[in-house]
């Protein structure tokens, strides 16, 4: 029996199921490649970036975030746009980039949650549904109980428990991983934020 087959044994639970798996892997990809994005940034952009704010060099500084399509060069673009401002309002105009920035990668996450949470359950609501199905077919079938009478509902409750608990864990795992690598990141933005405060303020 391949792969098809048996999840067609499933039944229609099935096909809510391999909904909520191509909704998780697409979450999970962007996430990923927004991720990606971001850390295509070497760890010399702010020394660059800051190099040239000391030199004056404001425009080219600007080009340098410009350059990049990614939420630190979008904060470090805020800061140098507010540059000759007071030192809170650089900082306030940066917290809100990155609260924005943040806001998107946070985007989804919650619903990620929900499907890691739920997909186990409705596999759960599956194999209850089977097994009715399956003592149903028991109890209609009075003295003359085949055991082929009991094998689709067995299949019901079985397939779409192994069905949602993959789901499941495909899930918990990429929102656990995700919201790791964003709280890394938030924490690299609030030193960019405090450091990028501080490069302006001096100039």
């Amino acid at each position: 029996m391949n792969f098809f087959s048996m999840a067609a044994k499933g039944g229609f639970l099935m096909i809510v199921l391999l909904g909520l798996s191509i909704a998780a892997l697409y979450i999970i990809g962007q996430k990923i490649w927004l991720l990606y994005k971001i850390n295509e940034i070497g760890d010399g952009f702010m020394d660059e970036v800051r190099q040239l704010l000391a030199q004056g060099r404001i425009e080219e500084a600007a080009q340098i975030c410009r350059r990049y399509d990614s939420p630190l060069a979008r904060l470090v673009l805020k800061g140098i746009e507010r540059k000759g401002r007071p030192a809170d309002d650089i900082q306030v105009a940066v917290e809100n980039e990155g609260n924005a920035e943040i806001a998107k990668l946070e985007k989804w996450l919650p619903m990620l949650a929900t499907i890691a949470g739920g997909a186990p359950m409705i596999g759960f609501l599956g194999t209850v549904l089977g097994m009715i199905q399956a003592f149903f077919n028991m109890s209609t079938a009075g003295s003359n109980v085949d055991i082929n009478l009991l094998s689709s509902g067995i299949y019901t409750a079985m397939v779409t428990t192994v069905g949602g608990l993959v789901v499941g864990i495909i899930a918990y795992f990429g929102y656990n991983y995700l919201t790791s690598a964003i709280t890394t990141l938030v924490h690299k933005m609030e030193n960019i934020t405090v450091d990028l405060t501080e490069t302006l303020s001096k100039q």
